[in-house]
């Protein structure tokens, strides 16, 4: 069966190939040390949805842009450059008036250690007040981004939906923006049981993302939803998800198993239309510095592959094995580069380059 390739806009037509919506937050990692007592930490810039917008410019070369807010301080300052390091557009992001000592709005802190062993990793967040989680429909003219500008892919997920009552309603006023504008959107589920401990647990987050998967196109993550096939194979879950929201026109997903904090088993899983789940290659006993940003980076390789009109049977396996590549380095972000994807692709060993 022939592949029928997504509608997406025309490459001319829009400003950015990818516009993601969320939080990115500074995070502090202590390297090989614990949170509760290192002396320094090296300083990254994260979070869920703006790390599939990094990855695309950065490793992928494609346009990427990130809505958001900081407030006007040096701490925001920071944040901004460290954005502007990975690539990616900036007009999209809200600049807030800063109080002096962060009462009104601030930028989320996220300390996060690797774990090694037997010893998982741990991440810690300081996001409350953040100026992301206070973003509310209106802020941002989607008329002007989606109709004006132009966008192919708009991306966002349960991480920045979660923030708070008013960024679950901006969520769904983007997404109803951007469809309206004929911009594709994709969805990570991304269930953070942080965020959902005074907002109704696991039911609440089900029950939220359940209503914005029915009107999205592409979905990342198939195990938030609720579905009855939850203990089956991913084939097995991605039909359940496919008969409960049949507006979905791709679903992505990931399986690990965690034999220690830095042995996973590692395999990524693509429907894109028709019968057929394509499986990429089983990475088992893959090697991991720092798990933390796989799942973004597997999403933006599928990104790639799908905005490029690459096979799903490829498209997958860009997913997959750019995520092997994310997780051998530390922070959230890819530092993964094109030619290292496609050399991995390519089966090519992993001796010295010289």
């Amino acid at each position: 069966m022939s592949e029928t390739p997504l509608p997406f806009r025309p490459e001319a037509d829009c400003q950015w190939d990818i516009l993601a919506l969320g939080e990115v937050m500074l995070r502090f990692d202590p390297g090989e040390g614990r949170i509760r007592n290192s002396r320094t930490f090296q300083v990254w810039e994260g979070g869920g949805e703006y790390n599939l917008a990094r990855a695309a410019r950065k490793c992928f070369g494609l346009r990427a842009s990130i809505a958001t807010a900081l407030p006007r301080n040096d701490i925001g300052a920071l944040t901004e450059d460290l954005i502007l390091q990975g690539g990616v557009d900036t007009s999209n992001i809200l600049w807030r008036e800063f109080d002096g000592i962060g009462r009104n709005t601030r930028v989320g802190l996220n300390f996060v250690e690797r774990g090694f062993g037997i010893r998982p990793a741990l991440g810690v967040s300081d996001r409350g007040h953040s100026a992301a989680s206070q973003m509310r429909p209106g802020d941002i003219n989607w008329d002007h981004v989606f109709g004006t500008c132009g966008v192919r892919w708009f991306h966002t997920g349960g991480i920045f939906a979660a923030l708070s009552d008013s960024t679950t309603e901006m969520t769904l006023n983007a997404i109803e923006a951007a469809r309206r504008h004929g911009t594709l959107v994709s969805y990570d589920l991304n269930y953070r049981p942080s965020l959902w401990a005074e907002r109704g647990g696991s039911e609440g987050a089900r029950a939220l993302n359940r209503r914005i998967a029915a009107h999205v196109d592409i979905l990342f993550g198939a195990d938030g939803l609720g579905t009855p096939a939850l203990t089956g194979t991913p084939k097995d879950v991605i039909e359940s998800v496919r008969n409960d929201f049949p507006n979905l026109k791709v679903i992505a997903t990931t399986t690990r198993k965690a034999h220690t904090a830095n042995i996973n088993d590692w395999q990524g899983f693509l429907w894109a239309g028709g019968d057929r789940v394509h499986a990429s290659r089983a990475f088992d006993g893959l090697d991991i510095l720092d798990r933390v940003g796989g799942g973004d980076a597997f999403a933006s390789g599928i990104a790639y592959g799908l905005l490029t009109g690459k096979p799903h049977s490829a498209t997958v396996e860009y997913g997959t094995v750019h995520g092997a590549l994310a997780m051998s380095t530390p922070g959230d972000a890819s530092m993964a580069s094109l030619a290292e994807v496609e050399r991995a692709l390519e089966n090519q060993d992993a001796g010295v380059i010289r």
